[in-house]
């Protein structure tokens, strides 16, 4: 049986590939941006200040958490 695609790359270069992947759209850049200058996460906050519904928000937010970008916990 033939390598999957992941296993013919190294653990390091298969992480940045996943992190790549998940600030590859410019809404994730400019919340993490956000994030950066603020040191703090409120979806409300972001929405506010990017314009974007609360949905996107939280999705977005989601890649990022799920590509070990960002980290912390979902209240409210």
């Amino acid at each position: 049986m033939g390598l999957t695609r992941t296993e013919i790359f190294t653990e390091e270069q298969n992480q940045l590939s996943s992190w790549l992947k998940a600030m590859a759209h410019p809404a994730r850049i400019a919340i993490l941006q956000r994030i950066l200058i603020s040191n703090t996460c409120i979806c409300g906050d972001l929405v506010d200040e990017l314009g974007l519904a609360q949905a996107t928000i939280s999705q977005h937010l989601k890649e990022l958490k799920n590509a070990g970008i960002i980290q912390g916990t979902i209240e409210g």
